[in-house]
């Protein structure tokens, strides 16, 4: 008998096989139960929440990452929505991307598939396990879900629910597994699982992604962290600025594509700092900024070097000042994670060189980095924002939770 991981490891292959035979119809059919049953037990899911939250508060944890674990009725509400949403889009499974005819006759074809079984490792957001189940549900995958001990009631609650729709529509119900077991040893055992996880996407802080990156046996998408920047330009609406570093900074602070860092052209630091201050003061931010940004409001504490390359995921943010557009790109380039990045400017020209030379999954002109998200970029979830190059870049929808095959049809051919 195999060990716990391995049995659902067995069980999760062998409903992939299952889902990859499913219609379209069939999985629309089922996601649409599944949001039906979120809000049937939406009282339950709450209940067993609060449990979580209760004890994360007990722990002492930070306002900011308590926010990401609490659901309300609405955040459940937007987790049904965002299944209905995924019912509504393009199956991308089954789709045919090219269709060429060769000299001997041979037409080699490549189609769209699902990857098979997707592992996912995550931390605090009970709202992942419905969005994953989505993605990956619609595009024909099976999926592992192993949530971190912060959020085991809200998990085990949600996923009784997915069962439950699932169960209702006719389907299999082990194509969403949660791993219950929230010690060390099974990630560990689950990092290991080649054979059974056709890929393991971890999602949550620098030490579980890393730790997911160095020590999978199973291949990774790396979704990175959020060190994202806005970068006020010279003769920039310094109105609108404001309005955006308050939204992408404050409206949840822990989040991946906040704002944890302000980059400021001299010749608009002066009158844009103290504005930025006041605005971020309204909301308790600890500012920390460079000898520059000190000098323009005594509310700024002194920045370290290692404050630039920071993701507080908290109510802290980082101001530095720069001489040029090249300068702010250098800065930016350096000490981001490849995640979003923006520029509040008037220049077009300034504008498009941001774009092009910034590093970065998501790059932005006039507007708030919280937009990098598959619900907003009209995914209805996301199963990850990557940060890496190969596969897949940026919020992460149906796509990239496929593959591709070559379908090649003969008439007699044999090579000689």
């Amino acid at each position: 008998m195999g060990s716990y991981m391995e049995t659902l490891g067995s069980r999760a292959k062998t409903a992939s096989r299952e889902a990859g035979k499913l219609s379209t119809n069939e999985k629309n059919k089922g996601l649409l139960s599944v949001a039906e049953e979120l809000l049937l037990e939406m009282e339950a899911i709450l209940q067993e929440n609060e449990k979580d939250v209760s004890e994360a508060e007990a722990r002492g944890m930070k306002a900011s990452l308590v926010d990401r674990l609490r659901l309300t009725e609405i955040r459940v509400q937007d987790m049904a929505e965002g299944l209905r949403q995924i019912a509504a889009l393009d199956d991308p499974t089954g789709e045919v991307l090219s269709m060429k005819n060769r000299p001997n006759g041979l037409r080699i074809g490549k189609r769209r598939v699902p990857l098979g079984v997707v592992g996912i490792i995550y931390e605090s957001r009970p709202n992942v396990t419905a969005d994953a189940f989505g993605l990956c549900f619609k595009t024909g995958n099976a999926v592992i879900l192993r949530g971190g001990s912060d959020a085991i009631h809200s998990n085990k609650a949600i996923v009784h629910a997915v069962k439950e729709g699932l169960r209702k529509a006719k389907l299999p119900q082990d194509l969403i597994l949660l791993v219950e077991d929230t010690s060390r040893e099974t990630v560990n055992e689950m990092m290991k699982l080649h054979g059974f996880i056709d890929v393991l996407i971890p999602r949550g802080g620098a030490g579980l992604i890393a730790s997911v990156v160095q020590n999978s046996t199973v291949p990774v998408i790396e979704t990175g962290t959020g060190n994202c920047h806005i970068y006020v330009d010279e003769g920039a609406d310094l109105n609108m600025a404001v309005d955006i570093i308050e939204n992408a900074k404050t409206q949840r602070m822990g989040v991946c594509n906040a704002c944890e860092s302000l980059v400021i052209h001299e010749h608009a630091a002066a009158q844009v700092i103290p504005m930025i201050v006041s605005r971020l003061k309204l909301h308790s931010v600890e500012i920390r900024g460079d000898e520059t940004a000190c000098a323009l409001s005594g509310e700024i504490v002194p920045a370290s070097e290692e404050d630039w390359g920071t993701e507080y995921l908290d109510a802290v943010i980082s101001i530095k000042v720069v001489e040029s557009l090249d300068a702010a790109i250098k800065h930016i380039n350096t000490y981001n994670t490849g995640h979003s990045e923006s520029i509040i400017t008037e220049s077009y020209a300034n504008a498009l060189r941001f774009q092009d030379e910034i590093d970065a999954a998501a790059v932005y002109v006039n507007a708030s980095t919280r937009f990098t998200d598959g619900f907003e970029f009209g995914f209805g979830a996301e199963i990850g924002i990557s940060t890496q190059k190969l596969h897949a870049r940026g919020p992460m929808g149906l796509e990239a939770l496929t593959t591709t095959k070559y379908i090649i049809f003969g008439s007699g051919q044999i090579r000689r």
